[in-house]
């Protein structure tokens, strides 16, 4: 029976609890919360406000002049902590942030929170942090569920839309693309009518060069025509003659 025995074995061996605690610890002062079990949180409370006292002590030594000759700062307290805390970023921050800022709170650094039940092994966990550097709550809550807002869409999208349209309508694009159209209609029906006329004009000077061969042809074959007219006459006197003869035969 373990009868008068303070604290938790929490299933490990002696060495390996200690380093447990270190860890928490130095993980406790570095994030200023932890989410652990709650058997560990409770285990790591008394452990860490000691090692904060130890850092309140320290500082105020060093703004009363408590110190050995020549030093600035407790070194002492230092060391003693630094046994446990073996990071010396960690450190630092625990003795120039953490202690200034509780350094009038007399105890209760730390604060447990239980958050419930953990699936897979049904342990119950817990948050531990530091109370001067932990968000503030109001401690106002509410199981009662919200209701889903239901209604139509606001009619400032529609507004919107109508104010954008006129601005399109007011730009003068479009009536100086018009202005500029029939004058290119103007240019070309002049410019057809001028390639018209030139053609019409050609055509009537090839018809006139083409007719005028015509007249000379004709003119030639009139004298041809005379020329054979006399021949004719000739054979037919040439003719007469021996018919008159063959009559006096």
């Amino acid at each position: 029976m373990r009868h008068q025995v303070s604290g938790r074995k929490l299933n490990r061996t002696s060495s390996h609890r200690k380093a447990l605690l270190h860890n928490l610890a130095t993980a406790l002062f570095e994030h200023k919360k932890v989410h652990t079990t709650e058997a560990k949180a409770k285990e790591l409370r008394p452990f860490a406000e000691r090692l904060i006292t130890k850092a309140v002590h320290a500082l105020q030594n060093e703004q009363q002049g408590n110190l050995h000759e020549g030093q600035t700062v407790d070194v002492h307290n230092r060391r003693v902590v630094g046994k446990f805390i073996r990071n010396k970023a960690v450190l630092q921050e625990l003795f120039d942030s953490i202690a200034p800022a509780i350094g009038t709170r007399n105890g209760g650094y730390t604060r447990i929170i239980k958050t419930g039940i953990r699936r897979g092994d049904a342990a119950r966990t817990a948050i531990i942090e530091l109370v001067d550097f932990s968000t503030p709550q109001d401690g106002a809550f509410s199981f009662s569920k919200k209701k889903k807002v239901t209604g139509t869409a606001k009619p400032a999208a529609k507004a919107k839309t109508k104010v954008v349209a006129p601005v399109a309508k007011t730009e003068e694009v479009a009536p100086v693309a018009v202005a500029e159209e029939p004058i290119i209609v103007a240019e070309e029906v002049a410019a057809a009518e001028e390639t018209v006329v030139t053609e019409e004009a050609v055509a009537v000077e090839e018809t006139v060069v083409n007719e005028e061969p015509t007249a000379e042809v004709v003119a030639e074959e009139a004298p041809a025509a005379e020329t054979e007219a006399p021949k004719e006459e000739a054979k037919t006197d040439d003719e007469a003659p021996s018919e008159d003869e063959a009559k006096k035969d």
